[in-house]
């Protein structure tokens, strides 16, 4: 079970706050979220670690008031969850570098990085996200964080485009008094806020921060 707390009254951030966790570290902003339903699956991992991968996506997108579902009629998946131990694995999964361009040179750079994630977005004409690829090395700092905090953080970051800066100081999930690991309150109102039908699937001016805003006070005044 991946629980949402609801906000607390007063709690929503500012909307500067909200607009450097989309404002990219060349001054660039960008919000973008899904223009289609969810379609994950999931590689690399035991039938107990995949439910609770998808229980997270299931438990965000409801959240966001967005859909999940079966298949996705351009690539039968679009949120792709890869598990594995070192990257020159993903070199040998048929067909990845046709979804993912520049996968070898990629793989390269995140083994010279000594990375333990990344991810990688795909986005129609218009800017809106049609695929996302995941992918965790579980080395051993990642092997220690429990199989529900890493779903669940790595779902949440993958439902919107965040700021390439965004939670590099304070992660977007937070820790109820009996020790249940959940998504902070007030990133939760935000990506709840952005899947708003009335707001676009892709923003780039910062105005678009003062929006969300206003739909966080909304909320807590209704």
């Amino acid at each position: 079970m991946h629980d949402t707390p609801p906000p607390e009254r007063g709690s929503e951030p500012s909307a500067d706050e909200i607009a450097a966790l989309f404002t990219r570290s060349d001054g660039e902003y960008l919000c973008a979220r899904w223009g289609r339903p969810l379609a994950p699956v999931v590689f690399g991992v035991d039938d107990r670690t995949l439910g609770i991968v998808k229980g997270a996506f299931e438990a965000v997108a409801e959240l966001a008031g967005h859909e999940i579902a079966e298949t996705d009629p351009e690539l039968g998946a679009n949120v792709m969850v890869f598990f594995f131990r070192d990257w020159d694995e993903l070199t040998e999964v048929p067909n990845l570098d046709r979804l993912v361009q520049g996968l070898a040179p990629l793989v390269e750079r995140l083994k010279a990085a000594d990375a333990n994630q990344y991810r990688v977005f795909r986005f129609d004409g218009d800017g809106a996200i049609t695929a996302c690829f995941v992918f965790l090395r579980m080395d051993a700092e990642l092997s220690a964080v429990p199989a529900e905090t890493l779903a669940l953080s790595q779902v949440v970051h993958s439902m919107l485009l965040w700021s390439d800066t965004a939670f590099t100081t304070r992660s977007a999930l937070g820790t109820l008094s009996d020790g249940r690991v959940v998504l902070r309150p007030d990133v939760a109102a935000i990506l709840r806020a952005a899947y708003d039908p009335v707001l676009p699937d892709v923003a780039r001016d910062p105005s678009h921060a003062l929006r969300l805003h206003a739909r966080l006070t909304a909320g807590r005044l209704s």
